[in-house]
């Protein structure tokens, strides 16, 4: 009877813990949507990102508000926050840092790294697809290993460490895509739509009355707890349950981007794990501790979209990704 209590009184931690978290989060959530308005789906998907420790591809037309979206989670989350403007001429240096060579009034001379703005916990690269590839491979690199290495020698970044990326889906004329291969490097892809008429008539009557959007201190946002709230709610995300028909039903949406008529290459068993850890993380931010196929459903578009790829023939019809994926969990076998 003993270890039955026992049992019993750590699933009841748990679950406080799980209950905790999720209050953290929509906290976090509602504080976001203060100042981003009509996005809620999109600052739902970039919260699943951070809490699922991954980057995401934010994309979307000039002027709804990415920039806006990315300092006002720094500022919600407690997270150090920097962005860069990519352009063609942006060399790695210029965002991971480089050595310089220092003279003491001694005369003696020594090397000293002065470190780039990689350095963030919370890092916006604005029009990623502006950058050359060079520039673009040094930051998905550091993104992928969580460290760079300059003249041989290696430096840790901050924990925790997230991109979200930008792409302006217009004037792509002497951009650099990034290839399929990069892209994976992405935890989430989330396009960002227009807002609708009653929030962008919210957007028009706060300005209107005085509410200047670039002045984020005259809004009531407050951090998480601490410093450690974040990793903390990673770590509940992991204890997240995932009943066994729940798995099934993941990698069977997976599975079947691979064999569906209109897709050259589907994705890879790095997806399954991505969909996975995405949907506890989704399950978490709506105040469960057990995941449900309605959050594979719901998260696979973001999750899957920039993971395969179409036959011509399918693209010159108008199929699309988010078409495909969304043919995909209709048709996938739902557990009991």
């Amino acid at each position: 009877m003993a270890g039955v209590d026992s049992v019993e009184k750590l699933e009841d931690v748990i679950v406080r813990s799980a209950e905790q978290v999720a209050g953290q989060i929509r906290a976090a959530k509602d504080a976001i949507s203060t100042v981003i308005f009509g996005q809620d789906r999109v600052i739902e998907n970039t919260l699943v990102t951070i809490l699922s420790g991954g980057h995401a591809l934010l994309i979307g037309v000039p002027g709804l508000a990415k920039t806006k979206l990315v300092e006002t989670l720094g500022i919600t989350l407690g997270l150090d926050a920097k962005r860069i403007q990519f352009t063609p001429d942006l060399m790695p240096s210029d965002i991971l840092g480089a050595e310089v060579l220092d003279e003491s009034s001694s005369g003696k001379r020594s090397f000293r790294f002065i470190s780039g703005p990689v350095f963030a916990q919370l890092l916006m690269a604005d029009e990623i697809n502006r950058a050359s590839p060079r520039t673009q491979s040094a930051l998905l690199q550091a993104m992928q290993e969580q460290h760079i290495t300059v003249a041989g020698a290696r430096h840790d970044l901050p924990k925790p460490f997230h991109v979200l990326a930008t792409q302006n889906p217009l004037e792509q004329e002497g951009t650099y895509p990034l290839p399929e291969a990069q892209l994976d490097r992405f935890l989430l892809k989330i396009i960002l739509p227009y807002p609708t008429l009653e929030a962008e008539h919210d957007i028009v009557a706060n300005w209107n009355s005085g509410f200047n959007a670039r002045r984020l201190d005259r809004v009531d946002i407050h951090p998480l707890s601490d410093a450690d709230a974040i990793s903390r709610c990673r770590a509940m995300v992991r204890e997240v349950k995932m009943e066994e028909g729940v798995q099934h039903y993941v990698v069977d949406v997976v599975r079947r981007t691979r064999a569906h008529p209109s897709v050259l290459y589907g994705a890879s068993p790095r997806a399954s794990v991505a969909l996975l850890l995405c949907s506890k993380a989704l399950a978490a931010i709506r105040g469960r501790d057990f995941t449900t196929p309605d959050d594979v459903r719901d998260i696979a578009r973001p999750v899957l979209r920039h993971r395969l790829a179409l036959r011509a023939e399918a693209e010159l019809e108008g199929v699309t990704p988010d078409g495909v994926i969304t043919d995909i969990v209709q048709a996938a076998e739902v557990p009991r």
